[in-house]
């Protein structure tokens, strides 16, 4: 086993600051309605079977819902979708209908909600959960996908958004 390390913390941060990512809010129907988050931390595992990970830390109030409903959709912003991101996040504490009275949204396989102007949507089945540090790594395997209409991308980098569009071939 390899030794532990310590490295600072404010220099890992910033470290990861310059590590572009996809903006995605992160859904699920809990007990008492839809849940949801903003959360960069998501990547593909294999497509075969369509696997993604998702982290989310444990200090969320929302995370023992997501650990307990075993589903989730990731909406993968598009940068028309900018304005969503810092409201899933906790911007001015709105009650979750709120945040979610802000876009359209529907349903697929799950249940999850899936916002329907979204680059994508992954609709997911938690297939397993890992806790590292301070998250929990969710392994989610796709049961159902939505494509949005809008190939534009929403990418956190430098603790700004940025817009990323496709050019035409």
């Amino acid at each position: 086993m390899s030794e532990s390390v310590a490295i600072d913390r404010t220099q890992f941060r910033e470290a990861m600051a310059r590590l572009g990512a996809a903006v995605n809010i992160v859904t699920t129907k809990g007990p008492e309605g839809d849940v949801g988050i903003t959360v960069s931390a998501v990547c593909s595992v294999t497509d075969d079977p369509a696997t993604v990970l998702v982290c989310i830390n444990r200090s969320s109030r929302q995370h023992d819902i997501f650990k307990a409903t075993g589903v989730l959709c990731v909406n993968i912003l598009s940068h028309k979708d900018e304005e969503l991101s810092p409201i899933f996040a906790g911007k001015d504490n709105l009650p979750m209908p709120e945040r979610f009275a802000r876009a359209h949204w529907t349903r697929l396989v799950t249940g999850a909600p899936v916002l329907e102007s979204a680059a994508a949507s992954l609709d997911c089945k938690v297939e397993q959960t890992v806790e590292v540090g301070t998250h929990t790594v969710f392994f989610c395997a796709v049961q159902a996908i939505h494509l949005g209409s809008s190939t534009s991308g929403l990418i956190y980098h430098g603790r700004a958004y940025h817009h990323l569009h496709r050019q035409p071939q």
